[in-house]
């Protein structure tokens, strides 16, 4: 540590909004180079590069194969396929001095796709995965929370190519199974939860979610099956219709100064000509109508209205993954003027619709089943409407799953309560299918000399992005706590002492000696650095096993400390290099 470009840092960086973040600039593993791109000191490139070596051998292991692409990418496969237009703002654009048009690629699927194209015709090639480690690029409008959100970052991607769905679904179990042991090794509890495919494309999909309150992924989980699914992948069960016999006919309210829910309900239940004949009024009773704009990706706006129980709010990242890959942007009071039909905080079904006066499409929660009757607005300020009755008053362009998922929640595939829970998203596996194959003219013969589209699926891991996660689940309030397999070394050794002192030259004389036995040591060396100094590094640097050549060398001990545990105990130093060997 004498000579090791290493600077550790006592206060936390101004902009750091996570664990990990702060933690590694803190013990000198990275430092910010730009927003959202960081550079890796020596100790981070090598506890990175340990994550790599894991996910490496765990794709070897499986007769993957390793390519690797360039990161910048000519515009023309990613026109081919829609995604030149499709990522939108998201995207790195760039021309060269000829004028051509490039891209920092976010993901890879249009070149892996080519190049198997270029390579292979026959069904006797296949199956075939190939996978990369490649650093990738993506626009983020707000880089945040250090390597778990940036604009540059290395990921892991293979590819499987396939001549049947038989053979798509053999290798994306191989897939599943090697990312359980990788995550394993890595140290990173994980759940497997059923995924969006969103811009990428194609059928099922599964994310390896590390469960954190930190993570910007919200999942559920059954408390009764094992069924457990992001939320923007949650499948509402709708409700049974209900008869339109015997309903009250709708009848419209003045309800001044109503404009929330909340409002809403109490002036319902507050008025005796307007209260429930057996319950109060609650906010799962009214409809809530929320109308947004849609930016498409060629630049033009559509409006979109949701109507979900007033009970819920409209979840953004759930309608986003509905209406991808345009992008949502609030409707502006200028919109509202240019729509003279819609009242704002007063907006019922009666004005939306294609075929109403406002000719915005109208899209309904699941539970807005026909039969169901609804307090909502009345499309004049100060009234609502009461006896809505789906299916019989009012009719939708159809149906959106956009409202957020609660607590309790029924599950979808047994009824039971779900739970709900954070965390960040560490892999996604696809089934792509033929997207990508049949856009780029992917092709083989099969057996019979005919021409079959060729069956994909994509699997891709964050590996800068591990490491964050590892540092946020491994940490204290004293510092990181890493896996020995990732950890920058398998052992510190902290000499104290004077110089004078014969616990510099021990310290040396056993760093050699575990070196000669095959472990990888962090020797603190450093001279007039006080003992404390050295010891808040050592627990701030988080190498799991930590040595100390202190006062206990005159009675022929070291002190050996466990960061995990935080348990210590003295051990002869004549026996401490076998003990270490075998940890």
């Amino acid at each position: 540590m004498s000579t090791l470009f290493l600077r550790t840092l006592r206060e936390d960086p101004a902009d750091a909004e996570v664990a990990s973040h702060r933690l590694l600039v803190r013990g000198g593993y990275i430092r910010r180079a730009a927003p959202g791109g960081f550079t890796w000191l020596p100790l981070g490139w090598i506890v990175y590069r340990n994550v790599e070596r894991i996910i490496r051998e765990e794709m070897d292991r499986e007769g993957f194969q390793e390519v690797h692409f360039p990161a910048l990418l000519p515009k023309d496969p990613y026109e081919a396929s829609g995604r030149w237009a499709d990522y939108g703002d998201n995207l790195f654009r760039l021309q060269d001095r000829k004028g051509a048009d490039f891209l920092l690629a976010p993901t890879h699927e249009e070149m892996f796709t080519l190049l198997v194209k270029d390579l292979y015709s026959s069904y006797k090639d296949l199956p075939l995965v190939i996978y990369q480690i490649q650093t990738k690029y993506r626009d983020e409008a707000r880089p945040r929370a250090g390597l778990l959100r940036g604009r540059e970052f290395v990921m892991k991607d293979s590819y499987s190519f396939d001549i049947d769905d038989e053979g798509l679904q053999a290798s994306y179990d191989k897939h599943r199974v090697a990312y359980q042991r990788t995550f394993d090794r890595l140290g990173l509890p994980y759940v497997i939860v059923s995924a969006m495919s969103g811009a990428m494309g194609g059928s099922a999909s599964e994310e390896f979610l590390v469960p954190l309150a930190v993570g910007e992924d919200t999942y559920v989980r059954c408390s009764a099956c094992d069924y457990a699914a992001n939320t923007e992948a949650v499948q509402v069960q709708p409700p049974a219709p209900i008869a339109f016999d015997g309903l009250p006919a709708a009848a419209v309210m003045d309800t001044p100064d109503t404009p929330t829910i909340q409002t809403l309900v109490d002036l319902f239940n507050a008025r005796p000509e307007l209260r429930h004949p057996d319950r109060e009024w609650t906010a799962a009773d009214t409809l809530k109508n929320l109308v947004v704009k849609l930016r498409n990706p060629d630049g033009t706006s559509t409006a979109l209205a949701i109507g979900v129980p007033g009970d819920r709010d409209v979840d953004l990242k759930r309608l986003e993954a509905q209406v991808g890959p345009a992008e949502i942007e609030p409707f502006s009071e200028e919109d509202f003027a240019a729509n003279p039909a819609l009242a704002k905080g007063y907006i019922g079904p009666g004005a939306l619709g294609l075929e109403n006066a406002s000719g915005i499409r109208y899209l309904v929660d699941p539970r807005v089943v026909d039969g169901t009757a609804w307090i909502t607005g009345a499309d004049q300020p100060g009234q609502h409407v009461m006896n809505l009755v789906m299916g019989r008053d009012f009719t939708p362009d159809g149906v959106i799953e956009a409202a957020e998922v609660l607590p309790g929640d029924p599950c979808p595939r047994c009824g039971s309560a779900m739970e709900i829970a954070r965390g960040i998203e560490m892999g996604h596996i696809f089934q792509l299918g033929r997207k990508y194959a049949e856009a780029l003219g992917l092709t083989v013969l099969d057996e019979n000399g005919k021409t079959r589209v060729v069956t994909m699926g994509s699997y891709g891991i964050g590996v800068s992005r591990a490491v964050a996660a590892i540092a946020e689940i491994g940490c204290d309030d004293k510092g990181l706590i890493w896996p020995r397999e990732v950890a920058p070394a398998d052992v510190h050794i902290v000499a104290t002492g004077k110089p004078t002192d014969p616990q510099l030259p021990a310290a040396e004389q056993l760093a050699a000696e575990c070196e000669a036995a095959g472990l990888r040591v962090l020797l603190d060396d450093r001279v007039g650095v006080s003992p404390g100094v050295k010891f808040n590094d050592s627990e701030l640097l988080g190498v799991p096993t930590i040595v100390v050549v202190g006062r206990g060398l005159a009675d022929g001990v070291v002190e050996l400390k466990d960061r995990r545990t935080g348990g210590r105990r003295d051990v002869p130093l004549a026996e401490i290099v076998g003990l270490l060997r075998d940890a």
